[in-house]
């Protein structure tokens, strides 16, 4: 058993480091339902900031990239089993995954997270709080030792406002300022929270020279000041300094 261990892991160190000679396609994987960092057009395909942002940083890089989608509870696993090469879906740089996984430098600093519920009388913890799973929202409510109740999409959180089942949504301000958008019966509270670092894109930690690749394309798109430029159209976060 541990031969074939070491087997299968040798076979992926030598997959990858082929991978990383030819980078014949770059897979670019999202999760296509997070507006306006990442979601499905009229069209059917992924749009959004981080589309716009990922096919300049392919061009940059001189990569040919396609463009996966995946549903967020799964997507780190499924980037470490090879079903595509990078997750560019508004994720957060926190310890814990980055002893999973790498990443690159941030492509936007840290977005505030905040609350959304039907009335702006919320005392969080002796409410319900519903939050995306697997994100650092519904760690830090869990942390709290608030009540959380999870869902597997965002868009869900908001439906179990609605619906009763929870008092408030707890997600990145940027995500919730679009989904509330010309509706009267949800309210953005005041109060935000800083949760975890900037967003990054996520690699295997074996694939250095493609990460080094997408560091040196997102320090470009700094030094010349399109990347504020995009982030200010996008508004999904505050601008680098």
């Amino acid at each position: 058993m541990k031969n074939l261990i070491l087997t299968t892991a040798a076979l992926a160190l030598t997959s990858s480091m082929a991978f990383a000679e030819s980078h014949s396609v770059v897979r670019m994987g999202t999760e296509g339902a997070y507006a306006p960092w990442n979601f499905i057009n009229d069209a059917g395909e992924v749009d959004g900031f981080e589309r716009e942002l990922g096919d300049e940083l392919c061009a940059r890089a001189e990569l040919t990239c396609e463009w996966v989608t995946n549903d967020w509870d799964s997507i780190i696993p499924n980037l470490v089993s090879g079903n595509y090469d990078t997750i560019i879906a508004g994720m957060s740089i926190t310890p814990e995954r980055d002893e999973i996984i790498d990443f690159t430098q941030e492509y936007t600093p840290a977005d505030p997270t905040a609350f959304v519920a039907m009335t702006e009388d919320l005392d969080p913890a002796n409410s319900v709080i519903a939050a995306q799973t697997g994100t650092i929202q519904a760690g830090y409510i869990a942390d709290q030792g608030w009540t959380l109740v999870e869902f597997a999409t965002p868009e869900e959180t908001i439906a179990a406002v609605r619906a009763g089942e929870a008092d408030a949504v707890f997600a990145d301000q940027s995500y919730l300022a679009g989904a509330i958008e010309g509706q009267d019966d949800l309210i953005m509270l005041e109060q935000t929270v800083a949760l975890g670092g900037g967003v990054g894109m996520g690699l295997r930690e074996s694939d250095t020279e493609l990460r080094e690749k997408f560091d040196a394309a997102i320090q470009s798109m700094k030094d010349d000041g399109s990347l504020n430029e995009l982030i200010s159209k996008w508004e999904v976060a505050s601008l680098f300094e």
